[in-house]
Parts: C-alpha cells; structure tokens; sequence
C-alpha cells in the first residue's frame, strides 16, 4: 500500500541538506550555524578592553622604569634581575605558604569531614533543618565583606582592650595576653586562624550539595556491614565527591594566592615584613613607592604562578579520571 503524502505546508522530521550546500548544524530550521558569532562580539570585546589590553601593558610595564608621571623607560630584563635577588618578595611566597595551609588544607580537610558529618549524622539524627541551618552558620563569614569582618577581628585583637585579651585576664590568663597582629611572632599565625574562620564555610557548602547525589543505600548497605562512620566517609563519600573536591582545592589555592583584602585591612603587610604577600607587595610598590614597573613585575610574575597551579591541577585531574574510566 502506498505511503500517503503528507499535507502541504507540513514538514517532516528529518530532512537531507541539498546537495552543495552547507552542513545544518543549528537547531532552527534553516540555519546553517555560522551566524553564533555575531553574539560572541560583545563578550569579545569586553574581554580585549578589561583583560586583555591591561594585560598586554602590564607586561610591557615589566621591562620599563616607570614611576607613573613621565613616559616609561625601557630597562631590558632590570625588574626581573631585581625580583628574583628581592627578598622581600621570596618572603611574600613564603607567607602565601601559609595562606594555602590557612585557607586551602585546614578548611578543606574540615569542611570535608563537618560536611560528611552534618549529612550523615547531623541531618539523619536531627533532622535536614538543624544540618541547613548549621551550614548557613558555617558560610556566614563568607558573607561578610572583608573589611568589615578585619574591622571587627581588628576589635577582637586589639592589644589593650581587645576581646580576646580581655577574655584571658578573666579567667587569670594575665600571662598568654599578647599584640596578636603587632607582634612578628604571632602576626602571621593570627591571620591564619582568621583566614580559616572565614574559608571553612564555603568548602562545607560545596561538599554538602555534592553529597545530595550520593546514593543514601551505599551508607545504608555499608552499615549494615559493619563498617563505621569513618569507613563509610573513606570508601563512599570521599571517592564520589572528589570532582568538587578538585574544584575547591583550585579556587581556594588561587584565592589564597592572591589573597589581599585581609592583609590590607589588617596588617599592611607588618610588622615588618612578617604578614606581606604577593598581591600586597605588588600593590605598595605601585602606590606607595610609586614604583609602577617594579610592581607590575610582581604581579605578571604572581599571574604565572597561578596560571601554572591551575595548569597542574587540571592535569593532574584529568588524568585521575581517564585512569577511573580505563578501570
């Protein structure tokens, strides 16, 4: 029996592009897909204007004298000579070491665990309102605007009249109070604690909602195992969640990397040299010394280092999952 036609005016389903012409690769009817670059402009030009002609003179900045009034000097490879003989700025990528621990490792491994807790424990015993309302607390720092959260830590530290030294005298600690953030002994390790007070929020928000696809009879079925709740979080919850634990560990070690707003509001930087970092080094010696191509060196030299971290951890992810999928 013979297929009737089909009406006039319709169009079927699938159809064969004539031939000679162009590929359909769009999704609207009739379009051949080459006209997606007309949207691309705007993005394209925003992304010239802010990143990349900026980007383009600072490193031309690099390689000049220039103190931000008179035209630039060309000197060669002079910044980069000095920079690399600067120990001030060896000293600033020690102390991003620190920051990496304080804002990168401690709240990583914590939010891991308070993560897994507040979903496995807190959540199951006492509900999904006590667990959402204990990660809204946890992120609440991550809220703040920094200079206000420095401002009231500054309060809290204060040598005189601080909170915290007021606190120790009370109980008859008159012998631990102390110049938290004016001392070189402990200016450093005083930002640390703060900087993981402020970070542990945003890795138990992630883990937390990557947790949510985590099949809840893989828990069951390991408990009724026998296996305890650290057993169920080694073998369970770190393996599946560990795309987002990836993609924290990057954003936090480029946040720490490039940390400035705490250092700013709190220290500049002191006593000493003790509390400086990159991105604050970079921003004194722009604006306070005025030494305009000394301090791009610093910052073309920090965008290197963040670029070649984000590199290793891409790679070294990307070969974890292609060894996953050949198993």
């Amino acid at each position: 029996m013979a297929t009737p036609a089909p009406f006039a005016g319709t169009k079927t389903a699938s159809r064969k592009a004539p031939a000679g012409a162009a590929p359909i690769t769009s999704l609207i009817p009739g379009a051949t897909g080459r006209g997606f670059w007309i949207y691309l402009l705007p993005g394209l030009l925003l992304l010239t204007i802010i990143v990349l002609i900026p980007l383009g003179w600072n490193l031309y900045l690099t390689f000049t004298s220039y103190r931000g009034i008179r035209p630039p000097v060309w000197n060669n490879f002079e910044n980069w000579r000095k920079l690399f003989g600067d120990d001030v700025f060896w000293t600033s990528f020690g102390n991003s070491v620190a920051m990496i621990v304080a804002m990168v490792i401690v709240p990583t491994l914590l939010g891991l665990v308070l993560a897994a807790m507040l979903f496995d424990l807190v959540g199951k015993k006492f509900g999904s309102r006590i667990a959402s309302f204990l990660r809204a607390t946890y992120y609440l720092p991550q809220i703040l605007p920094v200079v206000i959260a420095a401002i009231v830590i500054g309060w809290i530290l204060r040598p005189e009249n601080g909170a915290l030294n007021q606190v120790l005298g009370a109980v008859g600690l008159e012998s631990l109070q102390h110049n938290w953030l004016g001392s070189p002994d402990t200016a450093l390790a005083s930002i640390m604690v703060i900087m993981v007070w402020v970070q542990l929020g945003y890795p138990i928000v992630i883990f937390m909602a990557a947790l949510q696809r985590v099949d809840p009879e893989l828990y069951e079925a390991a408990e009724l195992d026998g296996a305890n709740w650290f057993q169920r979080f080694q073998a369970i919850t770190v393996g599946i969640i560990r795309p987002e634990i990836f993609v924290v560990t990057l954003t936090c070690t480029i946040a720490a990397l490039k940390v400035f707003g705490p250092i700013y509001a709190l220290t500049r930087g002191g006593p000493g040299t003790s509390t400086i970092v990159p991105s604050y080094y970079s921003y004194s010696e722009f604006f306070q010394n005025q030494q305009v191509g000394y301090g791009a060196t610093i910052a073309t030299a920090l965008t290197v280092v963040v670029a070649i971290v984000a590199i290793v951890f891409i790679t070294f992810q990307t070969r974890l999952e292609r060894r996953d999928e050949e198993r």
